[in-house]
């Protein structure tokens, strides 16, 4: 008001079309015309494909999508979203193409699709990453907008600083490769931090693996990526864990009679702490170890085999920060080969 005073207060929220965005749920549309453009052509989409779209928001990104392909399966959480991507089709050439499910991304059995295009909550970049590698059929590709930094560590390579367990479980699965790099200022309302677009693309067939054993041996070997793998078989926490575990697997291979089975690799989306593969380390990460005079024969004995099975494969002074994708294969079946197991 005129001759009044300006009263201080929280910026209002930014709205589009009376719909107030939460930036808690990770609403942060992407309002740039010529970026929405470049990632439908990044996506190399084809007439008849079916693209799956996560997050659709108010539908900028939708639009696009179906001017060149054949159908949209659209999954967005906020009913609200729901009905303005809907209304926004209607009466349009492409209401017939669009189907939206109303749901969380993480919890909805996903039908087929050829592509995956999408802009996704930050906050659950992983489970959807793993979600969509671990669906079947295998899809062709999937274009998805990140936060900055996940983005580099999808794509990070041995040697690298960003390079860890993230890195190497999705090259496991994919090919990851970067494309654009999206300043926060694309977006209603801007988020925090940059982003980047990536493009995955699923690996077929996938290596002939227990994905619960590589998970357990990568969970190891990135605990402290930087020490050298010699140090981390040494300590005493870890050699007890193999011990159990070499119990375990003994247990149910008489129980069974057979190899225990590869599992789904969404397992390795898991990024939380798994409390069944802890180390106890001490303050300097060294780790204790294992003294063959302490009278424990069987981390001794245990210590003794995996040296042998690093020295085999020349990986004792190497480190996990270092080493390829090809490497950690070859060391899970020196272990495997050697009656060590990860889980």
């Amino acid at each position: 008001m005129a001759g009044g005073k300006a009263v201080k207060g929280k910026p209002a929220p930014q709205r589009f079309q009376g719909i107030q965005f939460q930036k808690s749920k990770g609403q942060h549309i992407l309002k740039n015309p010529l970026l929405v453009q470049s990632i439908v052509q990044k996506a190399g989409l084809k007439s008849t494909d079916i693209v799956l779209e996560i997050g659709p928001g108010t539908g900028n990104l939708t639009m696009k999508l179906l001017e060149v392909c054949k159908k949209v399966v659209a999954v967005e959480l906020d009913p609200r979203m729901v009905l303005e991507v809907t209304r926004r089709v209607q009466g349009t050439p492409y209401a017939n193409k669009l189907q939206v499910i109303q749901g969380d991304i993480l919890k909805t059995e996903l039908p087929y699709f050829d592509v995956c295009v999408a802009n996704v909550p930050y906050q659950i970049s992983s489970p959807i990453t793993f979600k969509l590698l671990s669906h079947r059929p295998l899809f062709r590709c999937a274009v998805i907008m990140f936060q900055k930094e996940f983005a580099q560590r999808l794509v990070a390579q041995p040697g690298d600083s960003l390079f860890c367990r993230l890195s190497v479980n999705t090259q496991l699965l994919a090919r990851v490769f970067h494309l654009l790099k999206v300043g926060k200022n694309n977006f209603r309302p801007p988020p925090k931090v940059d982003s980047s677009v990536v493009r995955i693309e699923p690996r077929n067939p996938l290596p002939p693996i227990n994905f619960k054993e590589w998970d357990g041996l990568i969970r190891l070997c990135f605990n402290r990526k930087n020490k050298t793998l010699g140090s981390i078989f040494r300590q005493k926490a870890v050699l007890a864990l193999i011990e159990r575990n070499y119990k375990t697997f003994q247990a149910l291979q008489e129980a069974s009679g057979s190899e225990v089975p590869a599992v789904d690799p969404s397992i390795l989306g898991d990024l939380a702490e798994d409390h069944s593969m802890e180390v106890d380390m001490n303050a300097d990460g060294d780790g204790m170890e294992v003294e063959e005079e302490d009278g424990q024969q069987g981390n001794a004995y245990f210590k003794e085999k995996c040296l042998a099975v690093l020295a085999e494969g020349n990986y004792e002074d190497k480190r996990s920060s270092k080493l390829t994708q090809d490497d950690f294969l070859r060391l899970l079946a020196l272990f495997n080969k050697s009656g060590i197991h990860f889980t």
